[in-house]
């Protein structure tokens, strides 16, 4: 568990820094997008795709999570940016 958290505090950092922008929430957005990320990436890659293991920590986890970030980063922009565009 502890391991997931920090894959996912790691990855939201790293697809934060791919995807610069300003986004609402701050810190703890970064945090939350970042845990959920993980989660999407390894549904993604491990779950449906086959791709990968289940091990706490590893390279392609690392790499999986970060795709996630990046799908969420990017819906969460969208679905906020539509929210203040009102």
């Amino acid at each position: 568990m502890i391991g997931a958290i920090i894959l996912g505090l790691v990855a939201g950092f790293i697809g934060k820094f791919l995807m610069p922008g300003d986004d609402p929430g701050g810190f703890f957005a970064t945090i939350g997008i970042g845990l959920v990320g993980a989660v999407v990436g390894w549904l993604i890659f491990t779950g449906l795709l086959g791709i990968g293991d289940t091990d706490i920590f590893d390279l392609g986890g690392l790499v999986s999570a970060i795709i996630g970030v990046m799908i969420v980063l990017g819906i969460y922009r969208v679905v906020v940016g539509q929210r203040t565009a009102h």
